[in-house]
């Protein structure tokens, strides 16, 4: 069973950064199977969205909304996953969740993918 744990979230005016982070219960290092770990987000009234994700291998993705602000990064000697997140907007307003899918998910963007979520962490921006 893996647990994930974020921390980070709060509140920040527009333009403005933050750095989420997950710790995960299980080892992120090249010795672990093939794993896609990811930041979802949901806002009041509307669908979770993927918006970074992680493989093992390292690759990377982005949603569109998110590309060159957001960069997901993460620290296997810590089990560590992180969210950075810089020129904030109000509508990046959202509680933000880490997800974990053990193997290698055949559509990242998928909830349904993923076998392991964490609790989440709320970020506000304001204008």
């Amino acid at each position: 069973q893996m647990q994930l744990s974020e921390s980070g979230g709060g509140s920040v005016q527009a333009g403005g950064s933050l750095r989420l982070s997950c710790a995960s219960s299980i080892r992120l290092d090249a010795g672990t199977s093939t794993y896609c770990i990811a930041w979802f987000r949901q806002a009041p009234g509307k669908e979770r969205e993927a918006v970074a994700t992680i493989a093992s291998d390292d690759s990377t993705f982005y949603a569109a909304s998110v590309k060159g602000r957001f960069t997901i990064s993460k620290d296997n000697d810590r089990n560590i996953l992180y969210l950075h997140m810089s020129s904030l907007k109000p509508e990046d307003t959202a509680m933000y969740i880490c997800a974990a899918s053990l193997g290698r998910p055949a559509d990242i963007l998928r909830e349904a993918e993923y076998d392991f979520w964490g609790q989440g962490t709320q970020v506000t921006v304001s204008s």
